[in-house]
Protein backbone atom coordinates (compact mmCIF):
# COMPACT_ATOMS: atom_id res chain seq x y z
CA UNK A 1 0.00 0.00 0.00
CA UNK A 2 3.19 2.53 1.19
CA UNK A 3 4.61 1.65 -1.97
CA UNK A 4 1.67 2.33 -4.22
CA UNK A 5 1.54 5.62 -2.94
CA UNK A 6 5.19 6.69 -2.99
CA UNK A 7 4.86 5.08 -6.88
CA UNK A 8 1.71 7.82 -7.22
CA UNK A 9 4.24 10.91 -6.25
CA UNK A 10 6.73 10.22 -9.17
CA UNK A 11 5.59 11.77 -11.86
CA UNK A 12 6.77 14.40 -14.48
CA UNK A 13 5.75 17.37 -12.34
CA UNK A 14 7.23 16.35 -9.21
CA UNK A 15 10.72 14.96 -11.04
CA UNK A 16 11.28 17.77 -12.93
CA UNK A 17 10.65 20.17 -9.71
CA UNK A 18 12.99 18.20 -8.15
CA UNK A 19 16.10 18.39 -11.08
CA UNK A 20 15.00 21.88 -10.50
CA UNK A 21 15.89 22.49 -7.21
CA UNK A 22 18.81 20.34 -7.82
CA UNK A 23 20.12 23.03 -10.23
CA UNK A 24 19.43 26.27 -8.53
CA UNK A 25 21.48 24.71 -5.63
CA UNK A 26 24.17 24.14 -7.80
CA UNK A 27 23.94 27.57 -9.32
CA UNK A 28 24.44 29.00 -6.25
CA UNK A 29 27.20 27.02 -4.61
CA UNK A 30 29.62 26.23 -7.06
CA UNK A 31 32.53 28.27 -8.13
CA UNK A 32 33.43 26.21 -10.94
CA UNK A 33 32.41 27.68 -14.20
CA UNK A 34 31.81 24.07 -15.66
CA UNK A 35 30.09 22.94 -12.86
CA UNK A 36 27.71 26.24 -13.60
CA UNK A 37 27.24 25.49 -17.00
CA UNK A 38 26.07 22.09 -16.15
CA UNK A 39 23.57 22.99 -14.09
CA UNK A 40 22.21 25.28 -16.09
CA UNK A 41 21.50 22.77 -18.54
CA UNK A 42 19.97 20.66 -15.66
CA UNK A 43 17.75 23.29 -15.12
CA UNK A 44 16.58 23.86 -18.12
CA UNK A 45 15.90 20.36 -18.74
CA UNK A 46 13.48 20.50 -15.64
CA UNK A 47 11.83 23.40 -17.24
CA UNK A 48 11.63 21.32 -20.64
CA UNK A 49 10.12 18.25 -18.94
CA UNK A 50 7.80 20.43 -16.36
CA UNK A 51 6.18 21.99 -19.53
CA UNK A 52 5.92 18.54 -21.73
CA UNK A 53 4.59 16.92 -18.90
CA UNK A 54 2.10 19.87 -17.18
CA UNK A 55 -0.99 19.13 -19.59
CA UNK A 56 -0.62 15.23 -20.02
CA UNK A 57 -3.19 13.49 -18.72
CA UNK A 58 -4.25 9.62 -18.86
CA UNK A 59 -5.73 8.50 -22.41
CA UNK A 60 -4.44 11.44 -24.38
CA UNK A 61 -3.45 10.32 -28.11
CA UNK A 62 -0.79 12.34 -29.96
CA UNK A 63 -2.92 14.91 -32.26
CA UNK A 64 -1.73 12.80 -35.72
CA UNK A 65 -4.39 11.90 -38.17
CA UNK A 66 -8.29 12.15 -38.92
CA UNK A 67 -10.22 10.39 -36.28
CA UNK A 68 -9.80 11.14 -32.45
CA UNK A 69 -11.49 8.58 -30.59
CA UNK A 70 -10.04 10.27 -26.86
CA UNK A 71 -9.01 13.55 -25.82
CA UNK A 72 -5.80 15.09 -28.19
CA UNK A 73 -2.44 16.23 -26.01
CA UNK A 74 -1.89 19.80 -27.04
CA UNK A 75 0.74 20.20 -29.46
CA UNK A 76 1.53 24.15 -28.88
CA UNK A 77 3.97 23.28 -25.34
CA UNK A 78 5.49 20.46 -27.59
CA UNK A 79 6.66 22.97 -30.36
CA UNK A 80 7.53 25.55 -28.04
CA UNK A 81 9.62 22.61 -26.28
CA UNK A 82 11.54 21.65 -29.27
CA UNK A 83 12.44 25.24 -29.85
CA UNK A 84 14.04 25.48 -26.51
CA UNK A 85 15.97 22.75 -27.02
CA UNK A 86 17.60 24.33 -29.63
CA UNK A 87 17.95 27.25 -27.74
CA UNK A 88 18.99 25.78 -24.70
CA UNK A 89 22.07 23.63 -27.03
CA UNK A 90 23.34 26.89 -28.34
CA UNK A 91 23.44 28.31 -25.26
CA UNK A 92 25.65 25.60 -23.39
CA UNK A 93 27.86 25.21 -26.84
CA UNK A 94 28.50 29.46 -26.86
CA UNK A 95 28.82 28.89 -23.00
CA UNK A 96 31.89 26.24 -22.76
CA UNK A 97 33.15 28.15 -25.94
CA UNK A 98 33.54 31.25 -24.18
CA UNK A 99 34.74 28.92 -21.11
CA UNK A 100 37.65 28.01 -22.99
CA UNK A 101 38.77 31.19 -23.69
CA UNK A 102 38.28 32.29 -20.34
CA UNK A 103 40.32 29.65 -19.47
CA UNK A 104 43.48 29.62 -21.83
CA UNK A 105 43.24 33.95 -20.75
CA UNK A 106 43.31 33.41 -17.04
CA UNK A 107 44.15 29.57 -16.18
CA UNK A 108 41.64 28.97 -13.81
CA UNK A 109 37.82 27.57 -13.91
CA UNK A 110 37.04 29.01 -10.55
CA UNK A 111 34.85 32.50 -10.54
CA UNK A 112 36.72 34.33 -7.95
CA UNK A 113 40.30 33.45 -9.25
CA UNK A 114 38.95 34.58 -12.93
CA UNK A 115 37.64 38.01 -10.89
CA UNK A 116 40.78 38.20 -8.82
CA UNK A 117 43.01 37.79 -11.63
CA UNK A 118 40.89 40.79 -14.08
CA UNK A 119 41.09 42.94 -11.44
CA UNK A 120 37.45 42.94 -9.62
CA UNK A 121 34.23 43.90 -11.40
CA UNK A 122 34.73 46.89 -13.44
Amino acid sequence: MQLDKLLNLINGENVSLALFMIGIYALASRRNIVKTIIALSITQAAIILFFLTINNGDGRIPPIGTTFEAPVADPIPQALMITAIVVGISVTAVSLTMFISLYHKYGSTNWNKVKNKRGGLR
